[in-house]
């Protein structure tokens, strides 16, 4: 038998909810992806590029249009990201990012830390790559503890994967956040890896900050973004990271033997997407999504400790329904009520029993009003 090269689970949780949730014909809100249409403009652009044969390899670093709509599009943000070519890799997809960085900076030994509940990607490419995981756990609101994270730097730690606005919990990070971080790591070599893909899904008035932005930080990061999750296609598969001019020469040393180049009719869809998209509009709607959520659930026996700042999820707490820990919950209501979640164990190596699942609302308000009528049919 192959001996395996990680310690991740041989079925991810979101494969395995996606799965019982088709078996037991449930409402799945549990992996997230959208179940509603996308703008039939980005449908016809991608038609567009095939007809206009763009169906060969595109250039490694990028489509030149896309990576200079990209600089044009941060340009504009309510907090400007200023970039050159030379800032920016385009990626199929946001983990192949988060990898590829890992791999151009990790030796055999090193250490990363990674703060829990933590994406279930990040563990498998340290350890793939030769690193080694360190753990520090967020507060109960989801917050840093710079004193926990000071506490577990070492001599051996040569990166702290970061994301925000995070997954599962929508928190964001706040510039204060990224001076304090600065300033833990003020002439330190330790490299930072930034998941940002929810950056432009925030909600009531909460600003995006990214970690490429900040001064002290930018020239240590790694920032990896998303386009499936940006423009709802998380079938594309196509990211683009950005990073300081010497890193974006380490990271492309190695995305050139990985997979080269990336989907080319899609690189030019996007790209010309960039220059219609409405980033306000964008964001409304899946605002008034996540609320849409919370207002067919609020008669339910859950509990809200707070509504997502971001993203596309929400947690809630199970506490006046059930005692089981939260993957046996998470199980049982797939099964039984016909309604999946994931558990918020499976963000934490440990798998610790939080009492809390999360529910994915980027779907169609029938598929929420579904999911609510079968609880309120199955829960006392």
């Amino acid at each position: 038998m192959i001996k395996g090269k990680h310690s991740g689970a041989d079925l991810t949780i979101f494969a395995e909810m996606s799965a019982l949730a088709q078996r037991n014909e449930a409402v799945n809100l549990s992996q997230g992806f959208p179940d509603y249409e996308i703008d039939e403009k980005l449908k016809k652009l991608l038609a567009e590029a095939t007809a206009k044969n763009f169906n060969q390899y595109a250039p490694m670093a990028g489509n030149p249009v896309l990576i200079d709509n990209l600089i044009t599009f941060n340009a504009a943000r309510k907090n400007p990201i200023t970039l050159a070519v030379e800032n920016i890799t385009v990626t199929p997809g946001a983990s192949y990012g988060i990898y590829t960085a890992l791999a151009a900076v990790l030796s055999f030994g090193d250490e990363v830390i990674v703060l829990e509940p933590t994406y279930d990607s990040y563990v498998p490419a340290i350890e793939i790559n030769g690193g080694t995981p360190v753990f520090v756990p967020l507060n109960d609101n989801f917050e840093i503890d710079f004193t926990a994270l000071s506490n577990a730097i070492t001599h051996k730690t040569k990166a702290i994967i970061i994301n925000s606005p995070h997954n599962p919990s929508g928190k964001i990070w706040r510039k204060k956040d990224f001076d304090d971080l600065a300033e833990l790591l003020h002439n330190s070599p330790i490299y930072i890896i930034s998941d940002e893909v929810y950056d432009v899904l925030t909600y009531d008035e909460s600003e995006f900050y990214s970690a490429f932005q900040h001064p002290q930080l930018k020239n240590s990061t790694f920032s990896i973004f998303s386009f499936g999750k940006m423009f709802h296609v998380t079938g594309w598969k196509v990211g683009y990271v950005l990073a300081s001019e010497e890193l974006t020469i380490a990271f492309r040393k190695i995305h050139q033997y990985l997979s080269f180049s990336v989907n080319a009719p899609a690189q030019f869809a996007l790209a010309n997407y960039l220059e219609i998209f409405d980033v306000e509009a964008n964001r409304l709607q899946m605002q008034q999504k996540r609320d849409f959520f919370v207002d067919a659930f609020r008669e339910l026996p859950f509990t809200l400790k707070e509504k997502a700042e971001a993203g596309y999820f929400q947690i809630l707490g199970y506490e006046n329904i059930s005692a089981l820990p939260d993957k046996a919950f998470a199980g049982w209501l797939t099964e039984h009520a016909k309604v999946a979640s994931i558990p918020i164990s499976a963000f934490y190596k440990n798998n610790v029993n939080t009492q809390t699942v999360r529910f994915c609302f980027a779907k169609k308000e029938e598929t929420v009003l579904e999911a609510a009528n079968n609880l309120k049919k199955f829960l006392p």
